[in-house]
């Protein structure tokens, strides 16, 4: 069942509240909502994108596989617990301190390289510290996208498009500074350390600035509006006792049953995506003509299409869960298809076919995050609508994880 914005608000008091809704004026609360969203992604993004320095540091190591499974794992038992004790805890404190710890584990990669690796290759140390970094960055991640896409789902629909439609502009940042880097910069060991180091310094900036804005979103009327509401449909609902112990395992198992099958979705689309994407791209197809520009040709395809199936839901948005779900179901035509682009006829191992199921992976992903993200906290009443948020994320996450072990078939 999905609720209607009205049918979210618990009766007493509320009906003559529902036809004075404040205006966001010049957009500004979806502007941060979309900034969030932008900034929370783009550490990861900048892990992935310098991909070519840390290859050429560390040689022997598959750096992409191993990088995914570390952030995805890490931020999977973040998110496990985060759900389990966030009727204990307040978002704002939270997603204040994951900004934080962003900040600190972008910081960590060039200054190890300035202090201890020094442009060495091969230095093991290095390695262990820079994935312990990325761990970090998972950690971060896990406390401040549930709590971000949470809050969210206590806004319209719009709020949480603008979020997730934010995760894609990070890619296409980094996408498009990649480019830029490689075109201006020798690819040498000076040159690619430029270009990692410029990744970095951009997204501790972006992060600080996702820091002040939420911040200050709070201070809006509709942030104050759709927070009174919350306020109100908990206090509706205080005769049930407090969300301590039994009761909240209790209606956390409701909350999970309301969005399971939305859940599967997520689950599968990023399974599919995660398998493919970026190990798949950047390691195992090559281009005679493009050489070491093919894989960031194909992830800036990928942003692109995924930025643009994020953004179409604000065109049309589909709200039939059943078409939707079964939309994800069907993605898993992609691993067949990717598997001929390796080993099937000659016509599939060439560029073309490889760039255009490149973009159809992003826009679907895109398209289908958006749909089950927006239509998850409607699922539930109000006052759950921040923990449906963060259980979608948590879906999310599965789906993360179990793509990112899923790709290492292809290298088997």
């Amino acid at each position: 069942m999905v609720f209607t914005e009205s049918s979210l608000l618990l009766p007493s008091g509320s009906n003559s509240r529902k036809s004075t809704v404040p205006e966001d004026k010049w957009d500004l609360a979806y502007i941060v909502y979309f900034t969030l969203g932008f900034g929370y992604l783009l550490p990861w993004n900048a892990f992935i994108t310098a991909v070519d320095y840390f290859s050429y540091l560390y040689p022997d190591a598959s750096v992409d596989r191993i990088f995914a499974v570390v952030y995805m794992l890490i931020g999977l038992v973040g998110i496990s617990l985060i759900i389990l004790y966030s009727h204990t805890s307040r978002a704002f404190l939270r997603i204040n301190v994951g900004l934080a710890l962003f900040v600190v584990s972008l910081l960590v990669v060039p200054l190890i390289d300035a202090f201890y690796v020094k442009g060495r290759v091969g230095i093991s140390g290095g390695f262990y510290a820079t994935s312990v970094a990325v761990g970090l960055s998972g950690v971060a991640d896990a406390l401040v996208q549930g709590s971000i896409v949470g809050s969210a789902g206590e806004l319209p629909e719009r709020y949480t498009q603008a979020v997730i439609a934010g995760t894609a502009g990070s890619g296409v940042l980094v996408s498009v500074l990649r480019i830029i880097t490689k075109a201006v910069y020798p690819q040498d060991a000076a040159g690619l350390q430029k270009s990692a180091n410029l990744y970095f310094s951009v997204s501790i900036v972006i992060v600080f600035i996702c820091m002040v804005l939420y911040n200050m979103v709070h201070k809006l009327p509709v942030m104050k509006y759709y927070n009174e509401l919350k306020v109100e449909a908990a206090s509706a609902n205080e005769d049930n006792g407090p969300l301590t112990g039994a009761v909240w395992r209790s209606t956390l198992w409701d909350i999970v049953g309301s969005i399971k099958w939305y859940g599967f979705g997520i689950v599968l689309i990023y399974l599919v995506t995660l398998a493919i994407f970026p190990g798949y791209i950047t390691e195992d197809v090559h281009s005679e003509v493009l050489k070491d520009w093919y894989p960031i040709l194909l992830i800036a395809a990928y942003n692109v299409f995924d930025l643009v199936g994020k953004s179409l839901t604000a065109v049309y948005f589909l709200q039939n869960a059943k078409v939707a779900i079964g939309s994800c179901i069907a993605r898993l035509l992609f691993f067949p298809l990717f598997f001929a682009c390796l080993h099937g006829p000659q016509f599939f191992r060439s560029e073309i076919p490889v760039t255009i199921l490149t973009c159809l992976l992003g826009l679907t992903n895109g398209y289908l995050t958006s749909v089950l993200m927006m239509l998850i906290p409607k699922a539930v009443k109000l006052q759950h609508a921040e923990t449906a948020g963060i259980v979608s994320v948590l879906f999310l996450v599965l789906g993360l994880a179990a793509g990112s072990v899923v790709a290492w078939f292809w290298v088997i």
